[in-house]
């Protein structure tokens, strides 16, 4: 295999569009939200960004200026994909219509989240239980627009790859123009390893692009998910959060100095405060100080700093104090923070 750089940096064409890298972010809630979004295109290298996850019944009469998820910045549309959960399949062609309409690169359909909130209303992980359901949305969402379709999915609710090898084939069929495959049973929330070899199954079983996610923290993580699934691409979630440049880092060898932390962290928070009211700007912060404190011996000082902030002043005091003296970077994230 060629450079990892030169791999990610290879264009990759879905649907009738082609990305620059194959190197994307993934969709997370609380987490993929715009103002994190602005953060990691300043800093470059991605080649797809996806929105937190959204209700499709939400999207229908949502104002973008005052919805916490449903937002964006129109400089990054044609890099970004909406990511959509629902169990009715006109409300999610009705979505992700409106999707289109906006101007967004793509549409996701969520398959993979397992939170009960959203497993309890039938949406995520769920609808793995009912695989013809499922199939008429994805078929209900490609009938609706013109734009690429993407598909996230777990292996299912057991540990059995047969059944996520044959929902591959028929999200394809339906009408899928791309997978984002993270290979752990709907359950499991990061307990245990994702198995990896399940993804290169995927690979095999269809014709369009499949992106790997799951466990992949460094570029050598990278690399070895691509050697081992022949994967198209690969989907960065959590470590992306701990460290926003990874994208520049993996696709431009783009060198960073410990200063990065603190401007990092900074940049976050005046973010924050650009696209949000204070309650909601703290909330994501503190959401976002969890992944970030991975990177250092004492994060749970970070954190718990953060924690106690009672706003984003108080947010920038606690980064302040804690980068005036040796952070003491972990060789290593803390896989505890990234659960």
């Amino acid at each position: 295999m060629k450079d990892l750089s030169d791999y990610l940096c290879t264009p990759l064409s879905i649907g009738t569009r082609t990305i620059r890298s194959r190197l994307v972010l993934a969709p997370m809630a609380m987490l993929g939200h715009v103002a994190f979004r602005e953060l990691v295109n300043e800093f470059g290298g991605y080649g797809l960004l996806f929105s937190e996850m959204c209700s499709a019944k939400r999207i229908l009469h949502e104002n973008r200026y005052l919805s916490p998820y449903f937002r964006w910045r129109n400089e990054e549309l044609p890099e970004l994909v909406c990511q959509i959960f629902g169990s009715d399949p006109n409300i999610m062609a009705a979505a992700a219509h409106r999707i289109e309409t906006e101007g967004f690169f793509g549409v996701d359909i969520n398959f993979g989240c397992a939170a009960s909130d959203i497993c309890r209303h039938n949406g995520g992980a769920a609808l793995l239980k009912d695989p013809a359901l499922a199939c008429r949305i994805v078929s209900a969402v490609r009938e609706a627009i013109t734009i690429p379709l993407f598909v996230k999915f777990r292996t299912g609710w057991k540990d059995d790859p047969d059944f996520a090898v044959n929902m591959a084939k028929r999200f394809e069929a339906a009408g899928a123009d791309a997978l984002t495959f993270h290979p752990r049973v709907a359950p499991d929330r990061r307990a245990h390893h994702p198995k990896w070899a399940y993804i290169g199954e995927i690979k095999k079983a269809v014709s369009i692009p499949v992106f790997g996610n799951g466990n992949v923290f460094d570029a050598t993580d990278c690399l070895r998910m691509i050697r081992i699934t022949g994967c198209d691409g690969v989907a960065v979630g959590r470590m992306a959060v701990a460290k926003p440049w990874l994208f520049a880092e993996w696709t431009r060898h783009q060198s960073v100095g410990n200063s990065i932390f603190r401007h990092t962290a900074l940049r976050m928070a005046e973010l924050l405060e650009k696209h949000y009211d204070p309650i909601n700007a703290l909330r994501r912060f503190r959401k976002f100080a969890l992944y970030f404190a991975a990177n250092f011996h004492f994060g749970h000082t970070f954190y718990t700093g953060i924690m106690n902030a009672m706003n984003i002043e108080g947010a920038k005091t606690v980064i302040e104090h804690f980068f005036h003296t040796d952070p003491g970077l972990a060789r290593q994230p803390n896989i505890n923070f990234l659960r």
